[in-house]
């Protein structure tokens, strides 16, 4: 009799999982991925995703990281702050280690701005390690810290010369293949006084092809495996990152032996309704992406930095437009913020877990194991 109660029970749980269970992206969980994907909400927590969802569909929980079947919690302190910037929450992510704020890619024995601290090898770094593609794309400047933390090491996120040069000096492989996004003027002005007066020249020389306008990511030539692209667009909400994205996949998916993407949506913009009407259009691109590969072995992982203080006032009535009564303080805070995933080693999302962990999930499923 136990016995039959257990096996019945047993059948309950799967049936309710099956039923509750998104499709894949990837086909279902475990094995080893080709390719990883992740992107990362800047300032995205949780408030931001509610109300992103609510402002499209005019419900909760209709995104479509709503439906991807494994999901977790992420905490977000830094080795020394329990509120983290976005250098110490992506260098979490992408190497497994805590540092300081405004340290990008060091130890905690960094001293931002005096001293580099231990440097810390990044999952893009393994990835070129290993001779898989890799790629940035991001809706803010291309040497911020989000990107910056993939590519770079550097005791201070503001030296944006010396950050974007390091791609011309990869640690392993032949280093990023794919950068895209904004910033160009002042990355420009920063690589010039340290002596580089024609950055695109230094590029082409190592293989990249060069582009500083939009509209030049529909007219990649065929057959192109090495790109950067740098745009002077003022707002992370005019960047047309579904383009870019497409353009760096376009690119990336020509490797047999997989890719690592990182993909940046701004979603803290100092205006409400810009912020989540971002978060409403990097949940779309996630869902295209998601349609793209499915049925292949690539992880998908949402993920944000850190959160914002972003909240509704009580008293809110449902029905009306939300925006209006959207309160955001203008400033990050300690919350944990939303981990989503699908494909294979999605299955080890799950439960509550310090940001860091992002880093061994995703090495795992590579089948990598960290020097």
């Amino acid at each position: 009799m136990a016995r039959r109660r257990t096996a019945a029970l047993l059948a309950a749980i799967l049936i309710a999982a099956l039923a509750g269970a998104a499709p894949s992206a990837a086909g279902p969980p475990g094995g080893r991925a080709r390719n990883v994907i992740l992107f990362v909400g800047d300032g995205t927590g949780l408030p931001t995703v509610h109300a992103a969802s609510i402002l499209a569909y005019g419900r909760p929980q209709a995104l479509y990281i709503h439906r991807m079947p494994f999901v977790g919690l992420s905490e977000t302190s830094t080795a020394s702050n329990w509120v983290t910037d976005s250098a110490a929450g992506m260098t979490a992510i992408v190497t497994g280690r805590k540092t300081h704020n405004g340290v990008v890619s060091q130890g905690p024995d960094a001293v931002r701005g005096k001293r580099d601290g231990t440097v810390l090898k990044t999952i893009l770094e393994y990835a070129e390690e290993h001779g898989l593609a890799t790629g940035v794309v991001t809706n803010s400047p291309a040497a911020d810290a989000t990107p910056a933390a993939c590519y770079a090491h550097s005791n201070d996120r503001s030296k944006w010369g010396e950050i974007f040069l390091r791609i011309l000096q990869p640690r392993f492989g032949d280093g990023v293949d794919v950068v895209i996004g904004r910033g160009r003027d002042r990355i420009f002005k920063e690589t010039a006084a340290l002596g580089v007066e024609d950055l695109p020249a230094r590029f082409r020389k190592k293989g990249y092809l060069f582009r500083d306008r939009p509209v030049s990511l529909t007219n990649i030539p065929s057959g192109t495996r090495k790109l950067i692209a740098l745009f002077e667009i003022p707002s992370p909400y005019e960047f047309d990152l579904a383009a870019a994205v497409d353009c760096a996949l376009d690119i990336l998916t020509q490797d047999p032996d997989g890719f690592f993407l990182m993909v940046e949506s701004n979603n803290h913009l100092g205006d409400n309704r810009k912020s989540v009407e971002n978060m409403v259009r990097f949940d779309r691109i996630i869902q295209r992406v998601a349609d793209r590969f499915r049925g292949t072995p690539t992880l998908l992982i949402f993920t944000a930095d850190h959160s914002y203080d972003l909240h509704f006032p009580k008293g809110t009535p449902i029905g009306d437009d939300i925006v209006p009564a959207l309160k955001a303080a203008g400033h990050h805070n300690a919350e944990e913020v939303l981990v989503t995933a699908e494909g294979p080693g999605a299955e080890r999302v799950r439960g509550f877990f310090p940001n860091t962990r992002l880093f061994h999930i995703m090495m795992s499923a590579f089948g990598w194991e960290e020097d």
